[in-house]
């Protein structure tokens, strides 16, 4: 119970307010302003805005909303202030064209430090009993094997949600592949998949990436398309290559960059390795913790990482 003195009029009212509240002032985070941070559907993203989430509240005292969105939708809400932040995003060239070139609605806010991969996958057992079976020549040889009722004589090629970046579609036509590809609907469908196959042995080809915590609880060996070269993927429905490495970039609208302040600063120092994220992700999965709390505990345990990235 909060025993006062008995005080009369505005004074008193202020101080009551402020006892009742604990005693402190209207929040910095009031002040600063509020970042909208747009949350995509794989956990390595999510683990990323919770660290920049935490920062942002915690360290510089700004209040953060979250938003769950398709990579495409947060594009196109960057114009109208709906989405401040992505952070992290995918080549996505199209989309850079439209709204960073043409548009100049949006601008990239610098590396995220990760480095992408996104390939075919097969489980390690199936690359053992099937030496050359990673070599894409060879995959209609082993197409009987990953028959599903969805592909019916044709072999499945296991996709996520359909809004991530993908070029199967054109790879299996281009490649002259008797297979079909199938999207699960999500990273966690992939991974549920992934481990099914691994458990029970049952045959898997499927769509999937790096930076991802599974790498470290299950085998996958990744199959070899054929090599990407510069400009292979430049007309999407001619692609014959590989995917090509990603440097990860954070993505901002321009009015952010212009009036973020510190806020933006922090999102623009923000550099970390694939090991972080996936630290972070695997906090959130295999020890079911909150991505809040996997970001309070990764910043606890590597002030050394993240202390440059706070402004001066």
């Amino acid at each position: 119970m909060i025993r006062m003195k008995t005080l009369a009029g505005p004074l008193a009212a202020l101080l009551l307010l402020a006892a009742c509240s604990g005693g402190e002032p209207e929040t910095t985070a009031k002040a600063k302003g509020t970042v909208n941070i747009d949350i995509h559907g794989w956990v390595g993203y999510e683990a990323q805005a919770a660290v920049l989430a935490y920062l942002l509240e915690h360290e510089l005292g700004y209040q953060v909303n979250k938003r769950p969105a398709k990579e495409d939708q947060s594009w196109r809400n960057f114009e109208s202030g709906k989405v401040d932040v992505i952070v992290e995003s995918w080549g996505h060239n199209d989309l850079k064209k439209e709204y960073i070139e043409e548009k100049k609605v949006a601008l990239s806010a610098g590396l995220t430090g990760n480095k992408g991969v996104i390939g075919w996958y097969v489980p390690e057992w199936m690359a053992k009993k099937y030496p050359d079976i990673t070599d894409y020549r060879n995959l209609n040889k082993y197409a009987h094997l990953f028959r599903t009722e969805k592909t019916g004589n044709a072999g499945q090629v296991l996709d996520g949600d359909p809004t991530f970046v993908t070029n199967d579609e054109a790879l299996v036509k281009n490649l002259g592949l008797n297979y079909k590809v199938v999207y699960s609907g999500s990273e966690a469908a992939l991974i549920k998949a992934a481990q099914a196959a691994t458990k029970n042995r049952t045959p898997l080809l499927m769509y999937f990436y790096e930076p991802q915590w599974l790498f470290s609880k299950i085998k996958l060996v990744k199959v070899a398309l054929p090599p990407y070269a510069v400009g292979c993927d430049s007309d999407p429905a001619k692609v014959a290559c590989d995917y090509p490495p990603y440097l990860l970039d954070k993505i901002v609208s321009r009015r952010f960059a212009e009036t973020g302040g510190q806020a933006y600063e922090l999102v623009r120092n923000f550099t970390w390795t694939n090991d972080d994220q996936n630290a972070v992700a695997s906090y959130m999965i295999n020890e079911r913790m909150s991505a809040e709390e996997a970001a309070e505990r990764w910043v606890r345990e590597n002030k050394i990482v993240w202390k440059d990235w706070i402004p001066r």
